[in-house]
């Protein structure tokens, strides 16, 4: 296939369809209104293209800081229909951090956010409970369910920007994952890749499966080098197509993000993993975005030149990283050599369910058939 000539905004009513919110009950939460206006990533666009902006919220849980690692303390808060979010899910269950950090998971779709306001239209993530009437988008298209969200049980919020205004938040993005602290009653961190390195490593103590290390030292260079232009060119970069309003931009991401693609290829035919003979967090990165691409990305954001499923190695790398139990992902715990289809591999449970649970979100996803 080709690159798409579109008219770029049109995906836009579309875009609530793929995301997920979560509801809640509990207690009742008191919001400040001194934030700055709301806004969502579909508005970051300079001159066409689509330029993310860095994430508010940059605090580190480390021994001897004010976020000390103390199990039933942090909270995390993500939605399924979320790479970003789900990478922080993945660390949490690969560590088995299961008992010590609470999770809720919101809805899968946007939803207005200030529903009594007229004047205010900002769309996003949703607390409900799994007992909850389905949900229609914010655009009016559809029905889904609420089965698999998490109540927060922590603040009382009914959205995540409830917990940002609590934290005094001033940049108006409300997005996932957030690390909450019940100590302090704020935000620690809202940076997935901040998150899934404090998961790896911060709470190892705490931890039932200390001995994995995502994010090894003498491959740390390798991995920096990797997770480097896997963002910049297939986890953002699906994004800079999507989010694109104009042709040029759209067209550039494109063609790097299945440059990079066919770059994976090649290296996944070569070896299991992307750095070293083991798992790290740079598969854990790349991941959560080939599970969700032919069921999401393809349709709603036009990268249809190819399928992942049509890459050979990809698709191996795919279906062996959804089903193989956590111990295989441990060096010397059911780990071996060879291509992604030779069989074994690691697990990624970032549901936190057994296998993988993608599929009940993208459809029953055929990649993993």
């Amino acid at each position: 296939m080709q690159t798409t000539r579109f008219p770029v905004r049109t995906f836009r009513a579309c875009l609530p369809l793929i995301l997920k919110s979560t509801p809640s009950r509990p207690r009742k939460l008191t919001v400040s209104a001194t934030m700055g206006p709301a806004r969502t990533a579909v508005e970051e666009v300079d001159k066409g293209a689509f330029v993310r902006t860095a994430a508010g919220f940059r605090n580190q849980v480390a021994p001897g800081t004010q976020f000390e690692p103390e199990a039933g303390r942090y909270h995390l808060y993500i939605s399924y229909a979320c790479p970003w979010a789900c990478r922080a899910l993945a660390a949490l269950h690969l560590k088995g951090l299961q008992d010590v950090i609470g999770v809720s998971v919101t809805h899968p779709t946007w939803q207005r956010t200030r529903p009594d306001s007229p004047d205010d239209k900002h769309t996003g993530w949703a607390f409900v409970s799994p007992d909850d009437p389905p949900l229609t988008s914010s655009t009016s298209h559809g029905s889904f369910s609420c089965a698999d969200c998490v109540p927060d049980t922590v603040n009382g919020a009914r959205f995540v920007r409830d917990l940002y205004d609590k934290a005094h938040d001033t940049t108006g993005k409300y997005s996932v994952p957030v690390l909450w602290d019940k100590k302090n009653n704020t935000i620690v961190n809202n940076e997935s890749s901040d998150i899934l390195r404090m998961f790896n490593s911060s709470f190892n103590k705490l931890a039932q499966n200390p001995g994995l290390d995502l994010y090894p030292e003498p491959l740390r260079s390798k991995i920096d080098e990797v997770n480097e232009w896997v963002y910049n060119a297939i986890n953002n970069g699906v994004y800079r197509c999507g989010f694109a309003t104009q042709q040029e931009p759209y067209e550039q991401a494109f063609k790097e993000l299945f440059a990079a693609l066919d770059r994976c290829e090649e290296m996944l035919g070569r070896s299991r993993y992307l750095v070293g003979s083991s798992l790290t967090e740079a598969d854990v990165r790349l991941f959560m975005t080939l599970i969700r691409f032919d069921h999401v990305y393809v349709v709603y954001f036009k990268t249809n030149r190819n399928f992942i499923h049509e890459f050979p190695n990809l698709k191996g790398y795919v279906q062996v990283s959804s089903r193989v139990p956590p111990a295989a992902a441990v060096p010397g715990r059911g780990g071996s050599a060879g291509g992604p289809a030779a069989g074994g591999g690691v697990a990624l449970p970032h549901t936190g369910l057994e296998g993988c649970a993608v599929g009940r979100l993208c459809a029953r996803a055929t990649i993993c058939k």
